[in-house]
């Protein structure tokens, strides 16, 4: 089955090149749906011996769907398996596994974009078993939320299947938090009786995404400039690693470091086998391949790409430009408080983490973009255009000026910008809120 397979993972891949509203499919409104759906997919032995991922139980189950939404699901159920075990077919019941937690993007035709959050364990039991995977499909991203909620599931699967159903039914039930709100489910086990559990989301809705100390562990400050650099410009980058949860999180942190701005393109935190050839792709990807596939791909006739071996922390191909894109003096400032959070032993949680990380990469786009409001004309009917030669030839520093004129080319910054030509109000407050702080501290030094 493997050309069904891999068109089946490539309709529900399709990429849309720059559509306007990409960013609304990364920003989540309170009171929403926390899931569409939970799947469980098992390994089921096919003719030839080997195991073939398959749908095992879906919640909830949808009727009297339209049309074109029964096709949309279909598509998407077909996918899920691939994404579930991406590591191919050559598994064998064993007594032993420690489970792993991943994710995987899925983008509709309009741009939307689907998360799947993961859960690979070993149902409990006696003797060998085989490995099976809860996903929960969502439009909302909040790994630190969902990662928490796959406990849950995990904890409950270790007693019964039939313990889970209620728990996620009550989640269903309860609205999407704003950030930095909680939300209580209160779920029932069998021996222990009613629990509460909680599920906070985090007060930055921005960083709600993300785990930069993954990136940290694995790479030094100088690498992760050079992957910035080439994200920004929208280029190649392969990301190899064996786990998957090493992938997923390395990937989703680059992908971070570009805000307010978002990766446009085709984005695949971890590719199934039979989706290889992804990276024959003239276009820019993002995309997490297993180590144990460093062979097929390095046969496979690429582009140029930025290679990067999260193993050993290190570049296995570049283009060779990576050290001269950003400007010479900001880049020197990032290097630095990158090194300052590497050295300063005292930061211990996550968010110190990823408020400290966050904040050297919004200065950059801070001090390059942050003039970008002034440069937007608004006609009488409230539609504002963009004035781009002004807006290049306001930056003073030449260096700074040469880095822009490249970046306003890319696809992530037309985005942006469509969206800030909609409406005076702006669409990101907490970049907006970083660009007044900026200005009020120029104030004062003058």
């Amino acid at each position: 089955g493997g050309k069904e397979e891999s068109s089946a993972a490539e309709n529900a891949l399709r990429v849309p090149h720059g559509k306007a509203g990409e960013r609304c499919s990364v920003l989540y409104s309170a009171g929403q749906f926390f899931f569409e759906y939970l799947v469980v997919v098992s390994l089921r032995k096919t003719s030839d011996g080997r195991y073939e991922p398959k749908i095992t139980y879906q919640f909830p189950k949808r009727e009297n769907l339209l049309k074109g939404q029964k096709e949309e699901e279909e598509r998407l159920l077909q996918a899920i398996p691939l994404f579930c075990f991406p590591d191919g077919n050559n598994w064998a019941p064993v007594t032993d596994f420690t489970s792993e937690t991943f994710s995987f993007v899925l983008t509709n035709v309009d741009g939307s974009r689907k998360i799947g959050y993961c859960r690979r364990l070993l149902p409990s039991g006696r003797g060998d078993r085989l490995p099976e995977v809860f996903c929960i499909i969502s439009c909302l991203g909040c790994f630190g939320l969902f990662s928490k909620i796959l406990d849950e599931v995990e904890k409950r699967r270790q007693i019964s299947m039939a313990v889970i159903y209620p728990f996620m039914q009550g989640l269903r039930e309860s609205p999407f938090p704003a950030p930095g709100k909680t939300v209580t489910i209160k779920s029932f086990i069998p021996e222990s009786g009613t629990e509460l559990i909680e599920l906070t989301r985090p007060v930055d809705a921005h960083l709600e995404h993300v785990e930069f100390q993954a990136l940290l562990q694995r790479l030094s400050p100088h690498l992760i400039l050079h992957i910035f650099a080439s994200a920004v410009l929208e280029r190649r980058l392969i990301f190899l690693a064996e786990e998957l949860s090493v992938l997923s999180q390395c990937i989703h942190a680059v992908a971070a470091l570009l805000y307010p701005f978002t990766w446009a393109h085709t984005y695949i935190p971890v590719v199934p086998e039979c989706l290889l050839d992804t990276v024959c792709c003239p276009t820019p990807f993002m995309v997490g391949i297993q180590m144990r596939h460093l062979e097929r791909v390095l046969d496979q006739p690429m582009e140029e790409a930025l290679m990067v071996d999260l193993c050993e922390g290190k570049i296995l191909r570049a283009v060779g430009d990576e050290e001269e894109i950003l400007p010479i003096k900001l880049q020197n400032e990032m290097l630095m408080s990158l090194n300052r959070h590497n050295n300063n032993n005292n930061v211990h949680t996550s968010e110190q983490v990823n408020a400290l990380v966050s904040e050297a990469f919004v200065q950059f786009f801070v001090r390059m973009v942050g003039h970008y409001a002034s440069h937007i004309k608004w006609s009488k009917n409230g539609s504002g255009t963009f004035q781009e030669r002004a807006f290049c030839k306001a930056i003073a520093s030449k260096t700074n000026r040469k880095f822009v004129k490249k970046f306003v080319k890319t696809n992530m910054f037309s985005l942006f910008i469509e969206e800030a030509e909609k409406s005076r109000i702006p669409q990101e407050a907490y970049f907006q809120q970083k660009i007044t702080e900026y200005h009020e501290q120029k104030k004062h030094r003058r």
